[in-house]
């Protein structure tokens, strides 16, 4: 059995992802999380593969990870293959089993504005909303579809001032807030599309 990171005690910030391919955003935005969060650590959940797209060309998760790594190059960011070590495949299992697994620890999950926008689709979205308080990162195309999105409507009464933010990992969920300050038009998808040099 795989082991997984230390996590009991400590405020921990789950950011998942195909990676695919992992970048700069993805630092940026768990170093701002870290800072505004006031939070230990920040795990990237290396995804196997997202329900919600096509995964027929993803890369294998190993290449993935390491890339990741590579990129990551920080102490407090700590990349995994969690899902595939659990052996989950929604975030919703995924996150349960963590807490079941680490009791003591608090996690947020982090996400983009643009994962807002879809939130309602993904698989008992208010089961994991119930899970764990989660914080939203601003992102430039997307701030105004995510609070009109179904979820953030849904989750309004939730929703903490942006100066509370570092209260966050301490709140009993349901729990949100958006966090803006951070303007990064860098995508996965955006970088799988740019013409090769």
């Amino acid at each position: 059995m795989v082991s997984l990171p230390r996590a009991d005690g400590l405020r921990i910030g789950l950011l998942g992802g195909s990676f695919n391919p992992p970048h700069e955003a993805h630092r940026t935005i768990s170093l701002f999380a870290l800072k505004r969060l006031r939070l230990d650590r920040i795990w990237w959940l290396v995804s196997p593969g997202n329900p919600l797209k096509d995964v027929s060309g993803l890369p294998a998760p190993a290449a993935r990870i390491g890339a990741a790594r590579e990129l990551a190059n920080h102490p407090r960011i700590v990349v995994t293959g969690i899902e595939a070590t659990l052996g989950t495949r929604y975030t919703v299992d995924t996150i349960a089993e963590l807490r079941r697994r680490h009791p003591m620890a608090r996690f947020v999950w982090v996400m983009g504005a643009d994962n807002l926008t879809q939130f309602s689709r993904w698989r008992d979205w208010q089961t994991i909303a119930a899970l764990l308080p989660i914080a939203v990162i601003d992102r430039p195309a997307d701030s105004l579809r995510a609070g009109a999105s179904a979820a953030a409507q849904r989750l309004a009464r939730y929703r903490l001032d942006e100066a509370r933010a570092g209260e966050l990992a301490d709140c009993k969920p349901p729990a949100w807030v958006f966090l803006r300050g951070l303007k990064l038009p860098l995508s996965s998808t955006q970088l799988r599309k740019a013409p090769r040099r």
